[in-house]
């Protein structure tokens, strides 16, 4: 919108001078002033006058209304009115037979009818150069005045208007638009510079036209979704992208085979993102094109992929019986559905897929609580999707008491602590009993108790469950003090005898050592002896 201003009522400013034309008698012609400085549409008076003194026809040519106010014999006063331009009234005079003539210099100064920044683009890219233009009407002199081009208060530009004041002006002004343009204002101020005429600097502002500015990235949305859909799941489709500006007025959304899901979106400091959770139902088409699509500014960036939907059912694993007793036998089958086919069952050497395995075993304790694992395979697009699946079996059998469950062999100090530690184990879980033979006094089991004599005999230990029986004989010897006293007396004459035995067996190796030591010095010297009596060679 152009911005308009009334026109002050500002004073006419005059310069009177005296012009002299030579002529016959020396005649001369004058017109005051010789220059007028007014508004524009605002009127002067002039004066035109001669020295002729006969035959004299005085008068005034201009393009503006004039009118005679007062004359005399040799002036006339005229008024000029409704002045719209620059011009140059002209005094003339006949006298005689002789023509004079004086001009004066009529300057017009005039405000801009309109000041107005052209509109700016609706979004201006960052980094992208923003043309600035603004349009001035009118305004003299154009000498004096200049156009301004503001953002906000700061200056970025001032020229000279230049031309006509007719015609029309148009002054641009080219800045790099960023981030920190968005939301400025921007507007053109003119200046009419009229100090150098003792007036004062008269400025007009057009409208202020603020500035939206935009950055995206090199990239395009980033797609986080799974490629391939479950039939019968819940998933999570996640649309990003970073780096663009302003975050806050962009537009992003996810559509799902031509429909948009119902989906939440997020704006941050300079990135959004959309989220969607899609039920995956029957319903589905096969594939499916998901869209994801970003709106900023008059921008639109879109990334694209196509997802397949399948259906796949876990194998069924069973057991023919869950639960059996040892020796029974148990039928495992594995089954696959969908397409899908069977790759991997426990128990079963490796084979190609197919669509159902099943193998017969014989139950044994061995078998208790073994897990069977089932896995079958579908291919969707390429790729190859696994299911599992997991049965236990559990086998009934009677107890097992053996040497490492229970030792048979017991000694135990008299008045020590002592637990008796002896475990049957089966399924169902055996209770266990361990009484002595001669009397059935019970001897308790995985108890602490304090030994006393008279638990020292054998015991019978007597494991039992609905699915049979075992029995283990378990001695237990109790060493009292008496027993032990008699041993130390027993030991004591033991020991010294055999230490007598080693002395003497030691000093009669040593004498009969000492003797052939001595016998075998006699022989020497004897032979020293026998050797000093033989006669020379």
């Amino acid at each position: 919108m152009a911005s308009t201003r009334a026109k002050p009522t500002l004073p006419l400013l005059l310069a009177l001078v005296t012009v002299v034309i030579p002529g016959p008698g020396d005649a001369q012609v004058s017109i005051h002033p010789r220059e007028a400085f007014l508004p524009q549409g605002g009127s002067v008076q002039v004066n035109c006058s001669s020295s002729c003194k006969e035959d004299l026809s005085l008068g005034l040519e201009t393009q503006w209304l004039k009118d005679e106010l007062e004359s005399g014999p040799n002036w006339k006063l005229f008024e000029l009115s409704e002045i719209g331009e620059d011009s140059s009234p002209l005094c003339f005079e006949n006298c005689g037979t002789v023509q004079s003539s004086a001009s004066a210099t009529i300057t017009v100064y005039s405000f801009p009818e309109s000041v107005e920044l052209r509109p700016l683009p609706a979004w201006q890219q960052v980094g992208k150069d923003l043309t600035l233009r603004c349009h001035v009407d009118g305004g003299a002199p154009r000498t004096q005045l200049s156009a301004v081009l503001l953002r906000g208060e700061e200056i970025l530009s001032r020229q000279p208007v230049g031309g006509h004041p007719k015609d029309p002006k148009e002054i641009t002004f080219t800045v790099l638009a960023s981030r920190g343009d968005h939301g400025a204002n921007f507007s053109c101020r003119t200046e009419l510079d009229l100090r150098p005429q003792g007036l004062s600097l008269f400025s007009n502002v057009s409208e202020a036209r603020s500035l939206r500015t935009f950055d995206l990235p090199a990239t395009i949305p980033k797609l986080d979704t799974p490629d391939l859909l479950e039939v019968g799941t819940q998933q999570k489709l996640f649309c990003s992208l970073e780096g663009l500006f302003p975050a806050s007025e962009a537009r992003i959304y996810l559509e799902l085979g031509g429909q948009m899901p119902t989906q939440e979106s997020t704006n941050s400091s300079d990135s959004v993102s959309a989220t969607a959770l899609v039920e995956v139902t029957e319903e589905f088409d096969r594939t499916l094109p998901l869209r994801c699509v970003l709106e900023l500014a008059d921008q639109i960036l879109e990334t694209q992929r196509t997802l397949t939907v399948y259906n796949f059912s876990a194998p069924v694993l069973t057991l023919s019986q869950l639960e059996v007793s040892e020796g029974s036998q148990v039928t495992v089958k594995c089954e696959a559905h969908s397409g899908s086919k069977v790759v991997l069952l426990s128990g079963v050497e490796p084979r190609p897929p197919t669509p159902q395995v099943q193998f017969t075993l014989n139950a044994s304790s061995e078998d208790h609580k073994r897990s069977f694992f089932c896995s079958a395979a579908l291919e969707v697009a390429g790729k190859f999707l696994f299911k599992n699946q997991t049965l236990e079996l559990h086998v009934l059998y009677g107890p097992r008491l053996d040497e490492t469950d229970c030792l048979g062999n017991w000694t135990w100090q008299e008045g020590s602590q002592q637990t008796l530690k002896c475990q049957a184990w089966g399924n169902p879980s055996p209770k266990m009993t361990c009484r002595r033979k001669a009397d059935g006094a019970l001897l308790p089991i995985g108890v602490v108790k304090s030994v006393k004599q008279e638990m020292n005999g054998t015991y019978v230990c007597h494991a039992f469950s609905s699915h049979g029986n075992v029995t283990r004989n378990v001695y237990l010897t109790v060493l009292y003090h008496s027993q032990n006293n008699w041993t130390i007396i027993i030991l004591v004459p033991v020991l010294l005898v055999i230490v007598g035995l080693v002395m003497a067996a030691s000093y009669v190796y040593n004498r009969q050592r000492k003797i052939r030591i001595y016998k075998l010095q006699k022989a020497q010297e004897e032979a020293i002896k026998l050797k000093g009596q033989a006669p020379p060679p």
